[in-house]
């Protein structure tokens, strides 16, 4: 069984299995690296797999973790700490998906491998490390972001040897990882192209699925289309994707599909889960409200043991990724090494309150017993728990214009704050934001931002909200304060009309302390630096609309533009 190399990292010799040569049931072969102590002994292992190359993630052994916003932050080196895993007497196994790094085989458009779903490349590569001699059988997975993701699509084929995974910051429902509210996100393309922080795809042979399914006439067809969106139009970037694909074929196919729909239902974690029932604990960080939403999702769907952990803020953790390592082993502690630690006798929910700083435990999402209550935008740029008694006649509008980003550098943000609080008010759970308005374009962006402003003007964001004019259509899975777009079609808006817009304001948990305010503010593009985009990758904004527009936002009698917000009872 010795035929490894040993290294030294960490204070510590580590055995290297190098390059092994992973069967899959089609005869394609992936690669990938074992690590893990010297003694030769069978263990438990972790597997991390992704599209972004082992040897990247190997750099864990070198380089010291990075925070945002330093610039040698790399977003994909996201397999965990080596050393600490062997440390913890586990086998850490980290592999490259069919079509990229050292494997073989052609990966086809985003979470597919070549015409072979991922989940089964990784039931296959899971029962390959339980059979071998250094593996004790027990298996888990390891990672955060796209390994995370890759953890779901591995539990939701139910390989018998996969006992636990352990989910970190996650992307579930691909529509909503790649379009907010409708709104095109940019980060997708800083991962698969590897721009600003990203190291990308490490490409073998990957493909675009839109050019697998299109003859060249249709896709052409198809891009000239999209080039018609007169936001796409307006983005260099997205115009050189279009007309020269190669090398960005992830990218390409997801800027070809704006909608939701079976393009992207076909392989959705947040369904597929539906067939996990091993032990899942799912982990998220607050700031990066989509990706909370998406975890508290899947919490739901699952029906084995599971843990949902909701993390304090900033969004983004270290790379190369070491955090929430602690809470990990003592999951895979209890599932794959027998250990009775007691993490089964703690509740299943525990969630961070941003301003108070406690942790809050429950069996269930929200963690607390909540009453949605408005907050009325209000004229003089107020918020107040009173809806506004006068008409449009006498309560003038709110608005603002916005010229497109290719003529000014300026991004207009219209905002509404209510006074000090004058005691803690605590708020856990999603949101709504109700806004009446009249644009003169057929389209527009509406982006919210809520902030918890301290005495001496100190911000920190609490929660955020997408919604693109043309996607306001309400599903019926919408209630009070928890409101659903379908977003299968875009509604071209009538100028001069009012409508009413519904925003989803993603999960959150925070406490307003005495003297501190909440602000609410609105726009149609993000500001091109504050506090808050500092601490996130140079790409991920999203894209700004690009015609020129007027917005009017009526909070009137007839018009009561509101936030719905969760307020727990406790406070209320």
């Amino acid at each position: 069984m010795a035929d490894f190399q040993t290294i030294h990292a960490g204070g510590q010799a580590i055995a290297v299995r190098k390059d092994l040569r992973v069967p899959m049931r089609d005869g394609v072969t992936l690669a990938a690296d074992a690590y893990h102590g010297t003694e030769d002994r069978p263990r438990p292992a972790l597997i991390a797999m992704s599209a972004y190359g082992k040897e990247l993630q190997a750099l864990a052994l070198t380089t010291p973790p990075q925070r945002r916003p330093s610039p040698m932050w790399d977003g994909c080196i996201e397999a965990g700490d080596i050393a600490r895993v062997v440390k913890e007497d586990y086998v850490h196994v980290i592999g490259d998906m069919r079509g990229t790094g050292d494997s073989g085989g052609v990966m086809i458009g985003n979470y597919n491998a070549g015409g072979v779903p991922q989940g089964q490349d990784l039931y296959d590569v899971v029962e390959w490390v339980a059979a071998q001699p250094w593996c004790d059988g027990n298996v888990g997975m390891i990672g955060i972001s796209y390994f995370g993701s890759m953890q779901v699509y591995a539990a939701a084929e139910r390989p018998p040897h996969l006992k636990a995974i352990f989910v970190s910051g996650g992307h579930f429902d691909f529509y909503e990882t790649t379009y907010h509210g409708g709104i095109m996100w940019f980060m997708p393309r800083a991962a698969r192209e590897g721009r600003g922080g990203d190291s990308g795809i490490a490409h073998t042979d990957v493909r675009s699925r839109m050019q697998e399914v299109h003859s060249p006439e249709e896709l052409r067809k198809l891009v000239d289309e999209r080039l018609r969106d007169p936001d796409v139009a307006a983005w260099p970037n997205l115009v050189h994707v279009l007309r020269y694909p190669r090398n960005r074929e992830f990218w390409f196919d997801i800027v070809m599909n704006d909608l939701d729909g079976e393009w992207y239902e076909e392989r959705n974690p947040v369904k597929l889960a539906e067939n996990i029932d091993i032990p899942v604990y799912l982990q998220i960080d607050q700031g990066r409200g989509w990706t909370v939403d998406g975890h508290i999702e899947l919490f739901d769907v699952l029906k084995g043991p599971k843990k949902l952990d909701i993390g304090s803020y900033p969004p983004m953790q270290s790379r190369p990724w070491i955090e929430e390592h602690d809470k990990m082993f003592r999951w895979y502690d209890y599932w794959l090494k027998g250990i009775d630690n007691g993490i089964m006798d703690e509740p299943a929910v525990s969630v961070f309150v941003e301003g108070s700083r406690e942790v809050v435990t429950a069996a269930q999402w929200p963690p607390k017993e909540i009453d949605y209550r408005p907050l009325y935008l209000r004229p003089r740029h107020k918020l107040s728990p009173e809806p506004e008694l006068m008409g449009a006649e006498h309560a003038a509008p709110d608005g603002f214009y916005q010229a497109p980003l290719t003529v000014t550098d300026k991004v207009e943000i219209v905002s509404w704050s209510t006074e000090p609080f004058e005691e803690p008010v605590e708020l856990i759970g999603t949101g709504a934001a109700h806004l009446f308005a009249e644009i003169d374009q057929d389209d527009t962006n509406f982006i919210m931002r809520l902030w918890d402003v301290a005495p001496d003007g100190g911000r920190q964001l609490i929660t955020t909200g997408f919604l693109k004019a043309s996607h306001r259509e309400l599903d019926d899975r919408t209630t009070e304060g928890n409101p659903y777009h379908p977003h299968t079609r875009a509604v071209p808006v009538k100028p001069g009309e009012i409508e009413e817009y519904v925003l989803r304001l993603y999960p959150f948990a925070a406490t307003f302390r005495p003297g501190h305010r909440l602000l609410v503010e609105l726009s149609n593009d993000e500001p091109l630096a504050d506090a808050h985009n500092a601490l996130l990758p140079p790409d991920a904004f999203h894209l700004p609309v690009g015609r020129p527009v007027t917005h009017k936002i009526y909070r009137d009698a007839a018009h009561p533009s509101r936030l719905v917000l969760p307020f727990t009872k406790r406070h209320g």
